[in-house]
């Protein structure tokens, strides 16, 4: 639970914050992604605004692979998720560091979205069996989280990650800057990235489809070992 709160709050402060600076300033790039190379050149600066959630977030996902290996429960997708951490604090830096951090943003807020409603999903059913009895309010929060979450892990990351970010950096950046430097590099990782969302949404497929087939009857976390296995040895870490 402390792991789930903990996180809820930075991604929904993060998202809050990536939300502020795409509909509440005069960035354009929600709606008109190929402007964040319009006027892109090397050594170009980086606003504070936009710099203050690159610090937070570069924090965030370097404490993440730190946590992951040694704080965090050990779940059945941990390597992926330490492998996630990785690739999301290479980009975080180089973006930075190569001055595409207008993309940096986008990618941000498209992603942070799903881990607020994951992180709040998951605290309602830690709360809903609190105590040794049954809550309601919280089974209720707890599915009505699971359903937005699956929506909006799909909307986000499966539909208008590719359909805005993907396009303005494997198409648009070369129209605006034909010899844009890091091209092969930035992309790569970036479709590395989708390759993981696609990864995790098979889990939400699969819980999903046992679900609807009553192989589930309550709601829990299906990268989490139950009690059987965990009777038996589990993989170590380095494993």
């Amino acid at each position: 639970m402390p792991e789930s709160a903990w996180k809820f709050l930075f991604y929904l402060g993060a998202w809050s914050y990536s939300t502020y600076l795409l509909f509440g300033t005069d960035y354009p790039f929600f709606h008109d992604p190929p402007s964040v190379f319009y006027g892109w050149k090397t050594g170009m600066a980086v606003p504070r605004d936009i710099a203050v959630a690159y610090l937070l977030q570069g924090s965030f996902y370097g404490h993440s692979i730190y946590a992951t290996l040694y704080l965090d429960a050990w779940r059945k997708d941990s390597v992926v998720m330490l492998i996630h951490h990785v690739v999301t604090l290479v980009l975080i830096i180089s973006s930075y560091a190569f001055r595409y951090h207008k993309v940096g943003i986008l990618v941000l807020f498209l992603h942070d979205i799903s881990d607020v409603q994951l992180e709040f999903t998951k605290l309602n059913v830690y709360f809903k069996s609190r105590g040794g009895s049954h809550h309601r309010l919280h089974a209720l929060a707890a599915d009505l989280g699971c359903l937005s979450f699956s929506l909006s892990w799909f909307w986000f990351r499966l539909y208008w990650f590719p359909l805005k970010v993907l396009y303005a950096t494997s198409y648009c950046s070369l129209r605006s800057v034909p010899d844009i430097p890091f091209y092969f590099f930035f992309n790569a990782l970036l479709l590395l990235l989708t390759l993981m969302n696609l990864y995790w949404f098979l889990y939400i497929v699969a819980f999903a489809a046992k679900v609807l087939t009553g192989q589930v009857r309550e709601l829990k976390d299906v990268r989490e070992y139950d009690t059987a296995e965990a009777l038996s040895p589990k993989p170590s870490k380095a494993e």
